[in-house]
């Protein structure tokens, strides 16, 4: 006797504090040449985005003084350009996550936020969507207070076994002074730029693989 089976939809699963996207795209890599995608395992960082006009994530962590002792910051994510799909997930940490809001979308046809997750449903090619959130996301990591680490990712476009090149755009932002950048993963290397201020710091990312790094933060 043949058997049913219940596929769940996928997600894009937004993590510790930036995000972890996970974006099936099932047609998207028709204009890309095999080189183009990522095997499982593999990370490449890219000079030039071969397909530049697709998906594309950018979020912006706010952090001020009270964000030292509380662990508690302000994230704004946007998804742009998203790749058509019946049903996506948006999941959200349910041990960092404190509240959220869709702040704007287009190109979907239903948008349902509940708990830690956001079902988007009916996503039409070049969709977008913006959700901010309240997130326990700052680690401090030495007991005076010193020192702190924010996670980004991991972030990655899946197609079928392997992943697409995507753009990132990863910001901090602090209140002037309060903290400086001590260290930065990944390094600044074609493919990843980094640009820094006293208000804070920023990733611009083109990769193709599953995509991990962090900030290192001190007070002055």
């Amino acid at each position: 006797m043949a058997r049913s089976v219940a596929l769940e939809p996928p997600k894009i699963v937004c993590g510790l504090a930036l995000a972890v996207s996970l974006v099936l795209a099932p047609s998207a890599a028709h204009a890309l040449d095999f080189d183009d995608i990522a095997k499982e395992g593999e990370l490449r960082f890219l000079a030039k985005h071969p397909e530049p006009n697709t998906y594309a994530y950018e979020s912006h962590v706010d952090i001020n003084a009270d964000s030292l002792s509380t662990g508690i910051v302000g994230v704004s994510t946007c998804h742009r350009q998203l790749d058509p799909i019946r049903k996506v997930v948006i999941a959200f940490n349910p041990k960092r996550l404190i509240g959220l809001q869709v702040i704007s979308h287009s190109g979907i046809e239903a948008v349902e936020a509940k708990g830690h997750h956001v079902t988007l449903t009916n996503v039409t090619r070049g969709a977008n969507i913006c959700i901010n959130l309240t997130s326990k996301a700052l680690d401090r990591l030495d007991e005076t207070g010193q020192t702190y680490q924010l996670h980004a990712g991991p972030l990655m476009r899946r197609y079928l076994d392997g992943y697409l090149p995507m753009q990132a755009k990863l910001n901090v932002h602090w209140t002037d002074g309060l903290l400086s950048l001590s260290d930065v993963q990944p390094s600044a290397q074609p493919g990843v730029k980094l640009k820094t201020s006293g208000q804070g710091a920023s990733l611009d990312l083109i990769f193709a693989g599953r995509f991990t790094g962090s900030f290192l933060l001190k007070r002055p």
